[in-house]
C-alpha cells in the first residue's frame, strides 16, 4: 500500500512567489515513494480545518508557510484521535519555531530532512485550551507579528517585523498582571510578557539554545517589568542585550504552567497571530504531545 502524505501550502507566505523550490520538494517526495495530496489555504483557519477534516487519513502531513500556518496544522492535528507525524517546511517571513529547530530553509532540503526523520515528539501548548506551537505573549511587540501587512512581510522579510516594531514603541505602556506559576506569584506592572518553547519570539527576543528544551514538559517563561527610573532601564537593556536574566527585574522560569490574571483584557499573540485575551489566561506545557519529522 502506498504512503500517503497531505501537503498543505499557505500560498501567500513568503518572500517570493517562485513555486519552482516546491516542486522540488514534492518531486522529493514522489521519489521517495510517498502519494501526496497538495492542499492550498484560502481564508485563515483554512489549515486547521483541513487537518481536522483530512488528516486521519494520511500517513504524514507537511505544511509549507509561516509559523501561523504551522500553528493552524497543529491545531488541527490536536483535534485528531491519532495525529499523524507533522513535516514544516518554512516559508514564512520569520519562521521563530524553524529556527528554533535548525530547520533548512530551502523547500527540497526540508522535504529531504522530513523523509529521513523517525519523527520526535515535542511538547505543545495551550492557551485557555487552544493549542499552540511555541509562545504566547503580550504587551510591547506582540502586535508586531500580526499587523504587519503580508504584503510587506513577503518584500521585507523579518525587516517588516522590525519595522512594525519601530511603530510599536510609540505605544508601549505597562500592562498590570498577576502571574502565577507553582509557588510562586509575580504581580506588577510589565512592558512585556511572554510563554515560549522557542529560542526566538518574532525575531526581536532571543533565547540561547541551551536555555531551550522542546520536549521537557515546560516551557520557558520571561517578564519584562515596566522600568520607574533611568537607571532601572539601563539596567533592563543590559539585561536584554546581554541575556542576562538574572538582573534589570527580569523574571525568567521554566514552567509546566502559568496563569495570568490582569484587570482587563488585553491583547496576546499566538505563534504570530492574533488571539483575543482574557481577564484570565490559563497556559499549559503538554509534553511530547505530537510528533514532528526534523
Amino acid at each position: 500500500m502506498a504512503k500517503t502524505l497531505l501537503l498543505i501550502v499557505n500560498p501567500r507566505a513568503g518572500r517570493t512567489r517562485s513555486n519552482a523550490p516546491l516542486f522540488d520538494a514534492v518531486a522529493h517526495f514522489c521519489e521517495e515513494g510517498w502519494l501526496v495530496s497538495v492542499r492550498r489555504t484560502a481564508h485563515p483557519g483554512h489549515a486547521a480545518e483541513m487537518v481536522e477534516t483530512e488528516g486521519a487519513a494520511f500517513d504524514r502531513i507537511v505544511c509549507c508557510g509561516g509559523d501561523g500556518t504551522l500553528n493552524e496544522t497543529v491545531r488541527g492535528a490536536m483535534a485528531l484521535s491519532a495525529p499523524p507525524p507533522i513535516g514544516y517546511i518554512p516559508a514564512g517571513s520569520t519562521n521563530d519555531f524553524a529556527a528554533s529547530l535548525s530547520l533548512p530553509s530551502d523547500p527540497a532540503e526540508a522535504a529531504r530532512r522530513i523523509t529521513a526523520s523517525e519523527g520526535k515528539q515535542l511538547d505543545v501548548g495551550t492557551f485557555n485550551g487552544r493549542p499552540f506551537v511555541y509562545v504566547a505573549s503580550f504587551g510591547a511587540f506582540t502586535r508586531t507579528s500580526y499587523s504587519a501587512p503580508q504584503s510587506v512581510k513577503n518584500d521585507l522579510g523579518h525587516l517588516a517585523y522590525l519595522l512594525e516594531g519601530v511603530r510599536d514603541l510609540s505605544t508601549l505602556r505597562p500592562y498590570p498582571a498577576t502571574v502565577t506559576m507553582e509557588e510562586e506569584v509575580f504581580d506588577g506592572d510589565f512592558l512585556f510578557g511572554a510563554v515560549t518553547n522557542s529560542t526566538s519570539v518574532g525575531g526581536l527576543v532571543k533565547l540561547s539554545k541551551d536555555q531551550v528544551v522542546l520536549d521537557d514538559g515546560l516551557f520557558e517563561l520571561l517578564l519584562i517589568p515596566n522600568p520607574t527610573s533611568m537607571s532601572e532601564l539601563q539596567e533592563l537593556i543590559r539585561a536584554l542585550v546581554l541575556q542576562d536574566f538574572t538582573g534589570g527585574g527580569v523574571v525568567f522560569r521554566h514552567v509546566p504552567a502559568v496563569t495570568v490574571t490582569t484587570p482587563e483584557s488585553f491583547p496576546w499573540t499566538l505563534d504570530g497571530e492574533y488571539g483575543s485575551g482574557a481577564e484570565q489566561v490559563e497556559i499549559r506545557a503538554l509534553n511530547r504531545r505530537l510528533t514532528f519529522l526534523l
